[in-house]
């Protein structure tokens, strides 16, 4: 199973409040109680998305935490990436993969960069904008990758 940390599904959580908020700053204290989530917890995960740009931070009795940027200018993969680095299905598909001790032996170490780019891509594709609607205006859908519909439409010919 492909999973998300407790902080990331956190901090989408927070985010989409703070979308929901249109620009009105809101304290660390209020979010957690709003998402009923531990406020430790949630002053954590606001500090790392302050400190990686995505939130504003006032300090002051009209202060709190605010978007940076218009919600439809922040992706699902921006907050993932914020809250727990670069995203890599495998330690193989990591940016700073440093090499595999069985990457000579190993038929599928070629694709997992394609695999984990297709789902970086997917998470890009959605943005918070989507994420703070409750009801999705239309679902996801995946369609196979241009190569692989040549390869299967070559096959069909040739049968």
């Amino acid at each position: 199973m492909i999973r998300i940390t407790r902080e990331a599904d956190y901090g989408i959580l927070l985010m989409t409040g703070l979308a929901q908020t249109e620009g009105q700053p809101r304290s660390a204290a209020a979010l957690a109680q709003q998402r009923r989530l531990p406020l430790p917890m949630v002053s954590k995960i606001l500090k790392t998305l302050t400190r990686s740009g995505l939130l504003n931070s006032q300090r002051g009795a009209q202060g709190g935490y605010s978007l940076a940027r218009p919600a439809i200018e922040i992706s699902a993969a921006d907050i993932i990436r914020a809250l727990e680095g670069p995203l890599a299905i495998t330690e193989c598909s990591a940016d700073a993969h440093d090499g595999c001790a069985r990457q000579e032996h190993c038929e599928v170490s070629g694709h997992w960069p394609r695999i984990n780019q297709a789902i970086y891509a997917a998470l890009q594709s959605i943005s918070l904008m989507e994420m703070s609607r409750p009801d999705p205006s239309h679902p996801v859908q995946f369609h196979p990758a241009p190569r692989a519909v040549a390869t299967i439409n070559a096959a069909n010919r040739s049968a």
